[in-house]
């Protein structure tokens, strides 16, 4: 079925809009295939002189790595014959001195905001929180369906009546 074209903003001449659309498409189309990423997905230059620093002699890899080896068992021979795999490492903290100045600091300034808090006045009032208490007790009173304590009054006449019954 045939639609006729919808230009998106209002135009005098929708031929003319179709037209300038579809060539604005085309133009937008050609970016997209012309546009060029962003990242560098090449490989790496490789550089030629750092290659061959790099590249050891495999013969002189297995000496090093027999002597290292000859070095550990004889050093085994000598001793006790047991393998020194005890790891003497002693804890080292970078920041332990800032920890220290920190927890002096917060041991010095302690005392001092305890004794502020002891001093100043306290914000809660009791007396008025009870007063407050006792009138919205009245205002139940007054509200409720029932009158208060009824429920605890009924539930001793209850269980008088079940000890009169058993």
């Amino acid at each position: 079925m045939h639609r006729p074209y919808q230009p998106i903003l209002p135009c005098g001449n929708k031929c003319l809009q179709l037209k300038w659309d579809k060539a604005k498409y085309e133009e937008h189309k050609k970016r997209i295939q012309a546009a060029k990423p962003l990242v560098d997905t090449s490989a790496p230059a490789i550089y030629s002189h750092l290659h061959l620093k790099l590249e050891e002699d495999p013969l002189s890899v297995i000496e090093r790595d027999n002597h290292l080896l000859l070095e550990k068992m004889s050093c085994i021979m000598r001793t006790k014959k047991q393998i020194d795999n005890k790891n003497d490492y002693k804890a080292k903290s970078l920041n332990r001195e800032k920890r220290r100045q920190e927890l002096r600091r917060e041991n010095h300034e302690n005392p001092a905001i305890l004794d502020r808090i002891t001093k100043s006045p306290p914000q809660y009032q009791v007396q008025q929180w009870h007063e407050d208490w006792q009138r919205a007790e009245k205002y139940m009173a007054n509200v409720a369906r029932y009158p208060r304590g009824r429920c605890k009054s009924q539930s001793r006449k209850e269980g008088e009546f079940k000890k009169k019954n058993i």
